[in-house]
């Protein structure tokens, strides 16, 4: 029965994504908000509730396993979504074709994930205020960090970045501006109840399974989690908005580690990056790897040959396999 209340979150959150990434475009088009920040702030908000959920939650069951692995391995699932979706578009170079503003972001993603490393490695037991010393360091860079951000100066927007997608759909102007924000509201409210019901029955999953909350924390949970993250970009790339959808990844990423920090308000029993186990540092050195070559391919020059572009994309999708396979053995 375990399983059935699983899926049946699952499905929700899945449908719920589709509906959110459908409002986000209609803010993003009929605002003064571009797609990429709609992306990074509204939709990678909204699509990581089941994370901030179910971290909670796990944390609140005591298995802080389950919290850790699951935002590690959301960043993991993240990036391979991308390069996924990248793969599959590859002849329109997403990565490309997207607002070059997204290299911040995705280097604020990647300091904060290496900062997790380094607490993870180090151990560092000290708190302050109930509040482990990684998770004030990890809060402190992404507030600076989004600070800095905002005041980038965006670029000219060219005609790569307006291209649009192959046989994408055109896309929907119907739906009215406050429509779009209550119905975006109400998916949010939706997903965030998902994502407690994902942490409890992960748990038990974990339990009957005997495979350990560290590997059901950062696949199995990371993955359903993600999913929103995966239907939203899929769903805005089919409206051809390239911003929010690459913008909805990088974002999530960002507050994934965010709300790991937070985690560590609800624990109280130290500080949870130096009391997790030893294997999300599988993780999370593999998800920051993961994101330097997403990196990578933003800041080279756009290639001619499509086997050359989809380069980046290919090592990050073995790439990620590899890391699940050896938390899995660990």
């Amino acid at each position: 029965m375990v399983f059935v209340w699983f899926l049946l979150a699952a499905a929700v959150t899945v449908y719920t994504a589709r509906k959110l990434s459908q409002y986000a475009d209609v803010i993003s088009e009929k605002t003064a908000m571009g797609g990429m920040l709609v992306g990074t702030i509204l939709l990678a908000g909204a699509t990581s509730l089941p994370e901030v959920t179910t971290s909670f939650s796990a944390v609140i069951i005591d298995n802080i396993d389950i919290a850790v692995g699951n935002m590690l391995g959301s960043n993991l699932f993240n990036v391979f979504i991308l390069a996924a979706f990248d793969l599959y578009y590859r002849r329109n170079r997403l990565l490309h074709l997207a607002s070059s503003n997204h290299k911040y972001t995705a280097f604020l993603g990647l300091f904060l994930m290496v900062l997790v490393s380094l607490a993870l490695i180090l151990r560092m037991n000290g708190t302050i205020l109930g509040i482990g010393v990684g998770a004030w360091l990890v809060l402190a860079v992404y507030i600076v960090g989004m600070a800095v951000i905002s005041k980038m100066p965006s670029p000219p927007v060219s005609e790569t970045e307006t291209k649009e997608l192959d046989a994408a759909p055109a896309k929907s102007r119907s739906i009215p501006v406050k429509r779009a924000v209550i119905g975006f509201i109400i998916a949010a409210i939706f997903i965030l109840g998902a994502g407690s019901l994902l942490s409890i029955t992960g748990d038990k999953i974990a339990a009957v399974t005997g495979m350990g909350s560290s590997f059901i924390g950062s696949f199995l949970i990371a993955a359903t989690t993600s999913l929103p993250e995966g239907v939203s970009v899929f769903s805005a790339l089919r409206l051809k908005n390239v911003n929010l959808a690459i913008g909805a990844i990088l974002g999530s990423n960002m507050l994934n580690m965010v709300i790991l920090a937070l985690s560590d308000v609800i624990y109280r029993e130290g500080s949870i990056l130096a009391d997790a186990s030893g294997s999300h540092l599988l993780s999370a050195i593999g998800g920051s790897l993961l994101v330097a070559v997403i990196i990578w391919s933003f800041m080279r020059k756009r290639s001619e040959s499509v086997w050359r572009y989809s380069i980046p994309s290919i090592i990050t999708v073995i790439g990620y396999f590899v890391v699940q396979y050896l938390i899995f053995y660990s």
